[in-house]
């Protein structure tokens, strides 16, 4: 047996299942689930840093889906949190401009 004690997507019991094992599994209080948010959080940048090239994209979506799933814990739809992306987009730029910021005196 393996130990994970790790945020998993909602359809990996079912695969798991699929595939001829048996997974335990338990569902998160709300603090529980905030906690393991941020956790898979950092779990999901650390893979897309030290991802290959070519999946790169694969785990920017985890990221994104990670995110998402912080947003929606905050009871904010993503209409309203990209109204403020763009709100601060617009206020202070965004990274197009790809510009390094060396000192400022």
């Amino acid at each position: 047996m393996i130990t994970y004690n790790k945020l998993v997507r909602d359809k990996i019991p079912q695969i798991i299942e699929a595939n001829g094992k048996k997974c335990e599994v338990k569902v998160l209080s709300q603090d529980e689930y905030l906690q393991m948010l941020k956790v898979k959080l950092q779990e999901e940048l650390d893979e897309f840093q030290s991802a290959e090239e070519n999946k790169q994209l694969d785990e920017l979506a985890d990221l994104v889906e990670v995110v998402y799933g912080i947003i929606a814990s905050k009871g904010v739809d993503i209409e309203a949190f990209e109204r403020i992306r763009l709100k601060k987009k617009e206020e202070r730029g965004g990274f197009e401009d790809k510009l390094l910021l060396i000192s400022v005196e």
